[in-house]
């Protein structure tokens, strides 16, 4: 299942570019987005601490 981030609950607190080994997160304009090279591996749903990013 493809994986976003919800703009309005995400705090920009980077945890989730720290923990995903495929660099497949980005910062772009102060906000989180899931790039073409995330394998849905979940590591960034685990790591979020508000629950802003989920399957889709």
């Amino acid at each position: 299942m493809p994986i976003k981030v919800d703009q309005y609950l995400c705090m920009v607190c980077g945890a989730c570019l720290s923990v995903c080994p495929y660099y497949a997160i980005d910062l772009v304009d102060d906000k989180v987005r899931i790039n073409k090279g995330c394998t849905e591996c979940g590591n960034c749903l685990h790591t979020c601490p508000v629950g802003a990013i989920r399957e889709v």
